[in-house]
């Protein structure tokens, strides 16, 4: 049976009891339940888990959007200006141009889908009329030292979710590792002697190691330590799963609220590790490996240096000073 055949064969067929992807009657152009297939072919794909829950947030950014604007819309009916509209208001709502480029990214690939596996006649695809978002080549800034000692700050009174939250915004820190494979990691992916982290299906499904220091190490064993269940997830959540990529959010935006700073991206504190790194005197190659990156332009997205780190560059390397006249 092809892939097309059997996507097909979930509209038809009422599903089992353990099977919760589709429902029994669908509308060829039901967005919801188009997106449960998509997320299921993707899944067919062996497309990452990281990848796919980053699918799953994008096109849920676009159901939230058409839920708060009462405007119900099939597929066949998505049109440029609707496509437009919904990156304005993900700029209007605070999202970066990295972050409105993933969701139009996310939304084009759910259209594409659809239509490959209708066909529709007499249908006009809005993505030809509407161009992707620009997005600054310039690098964006990482979170600051002291933003992140002012959330550690607020984690003080020793709580068993304190406990948690001080532990996993050093690890945010100190790994360098995306929030989704953090999120990802079971307990026995960490040797708390060595510091040695597993990473078992990083970006592109590629695994790799990444280390935490002695500091983090410390604050995870003070978590594990007031913990009493046998959840095999490091990070779980106050009702006691595996805690999500909007329940990490989520704690970040509570503890900026609580420390008077703005809230940071997850992805602010991969750059300061990266940037962290590099100051400290990390080669690019060592670099590059302990963040999952294919190439060294990859890299140069989170390095955004200063005049004051240029110049501290020449200082101990400008080649006149250090000649011997």
């Amino acid at each position: 049976m092809t892939q097309k055949k059997a996507t097909n064969r979930l509209f038809e067929n009422k599903p089992s009891e353990n099977d919760q992807m589709l429902s029994v009657s669908v509308s060829q152009s039901d967005i919801s339940k188009w997106i449960e297939a998509f997320i299921l072919d993707r899944k067919v794909k062996g497309l990452a888990a990281g990848t796919i829950y980053f699918y799953q947030m994008m096109l849920k950014l676009f159901t939230q959007y058409l839920e708060r604007c009462s405007s119900p819309v099939n597929l066949n009916e998505i049109t440029p200006n609707l496509v437009r509209a919904f990156m304005i208001h993900l700029e209007d709502t605070g999202h970066n141009p990295g972050g409105r480029h993933a969701a139009y990214r996310s939304l084009r690939a759910l259209v594409y889908f659809w239509r490959d596996e209708v066909e529709p006649k007499n249908w006009k695809n809005p993505f030809t009329k509407v161009a992707a978002p620009i997005t600054r080549k310039t690098p964006l800034p990482p979170i600051e030292s002291a933003s992140i000692q002012a959330l550690l700050a607020t984690c003080e009174i020793k709580t068993k979710t304190a406990e948690r939250d001080a532990a996993l915004i050093l690890s945010l820190a100190d790994t360098g590792a995306r929030a989704n494979e953090l999120l990802s990691m079971n307990r026995d992916d960490l040797d708390l002697i060595t510091g040695e982290v597993y990473i078992r299906q990083g970006k592109g499904s590629k695994p790799r190691f990444v280390f935490i220091g002695k500091k983090a190490r410390k604050a995870i064993r003070q978590y594990l330590k007031a913990r009493n269940d046998s959840e095999p997830a490091l990070w779980i959540s106050e009702q006691g799963g595996r805690l999500t990529y909007w329940g990490l959010r989520e704690m970040i935006r509570r503890r900026s609220k609580a420390a008077g700073i703005e809230t940071p991206g997850l992805h602010d504190f991969r750059r300061f590790f990266a940037l962290a790194c590099l100051r400290n005197g990390m080669n690019l190659h060592t670099l590059r490996q302990l963040m999952g990156h294919s190439d060294l332009q990859m890299l140069q997205r989170y390095l955004a240096l200063s005049n004051d780190d240029l110049q501290k560059g020449h200082i101990a390397a400008g080649p006149v000073d250090h000649l011997l006249l």
